[in-house]
């Protein structure tokens, strides 16, 4: 009898505390409306959401689920574990689109539903700003460098184990 009531307890227990966590990232966004499992480490979770709204804004592709800016974004957010300095820039930087975002009429960045919109923010802020850099020198290896997302893109992968490209159709665009 105690051995079962020690384990309802537990299970009770177990539920209460999934509850909770599910009540404290809800707010976020990281399970409401997301395609992805990542939790940050050192970014705001609303930081984190912003950065894979910004990443999917620079290099926007249709066909790739967010799932894959997330893991991108994660590059970024354990950095900053590493980096006070880091964190304060994507934090303030963050911080910086979302002011922007309000005053283009929504409440933060990664709300504002018109796309137009959240681009205009990111050019308004230029190549020299280093938050912009930050994430999109990032992007470019944290995103296009994931095996998963070669296909979509038609890249075999590296050809050097292979011989090279010169015998295995370097010439064959059709579209010439």
């Amino acid at each position: 009898m105690a051995k079962t009531m020690l384990a309802l307890d537990r299970r009770g227990f177990m539920k209460a505390g999934a509850g909770l966590l599910a009540m404290t990232i809800m707010p976020s966004g990281l399970i409401m409306g997301s395609a992805w499992a990542q939790m940050p480490r050192s970014t705001k979770p609303d930081t984190f959401a912003a950065l894979v709204q910004m990443s999917r804004d620079c290099y926007p592709h249709d066909q790739i689920a967010d799932s894959y800016y997330a893991n991108a974004v994660t590059i970024l957010d354990e950095a900053a574990r590493a980096s006070e300095a880091d964190l304060a820039l994507l934090e303030e930087g963050v911080a910086g689109l979302n002011a922007a975002a309000r005053k283009a009429g929504g409440s933060d960045y990664k709300s504002l539903a018109n796309e137009p919109d959240r681009v205009a923010i990111l050019e308004a802020m230029g190549d020299a700003d280093p938050f912009f850099q930050k994430v999109r020198s990032n992007l470019v290896v944290g995103l296009y460098n994931q095996k998963d997302l070669w296909p979509i893109f038609g890249y075999e992968g590296a050809s050097a184990d292979q011989g090279g490209y010169i015998e295995r159709g370097f010439d064959d665009i059709d579209w010439v």
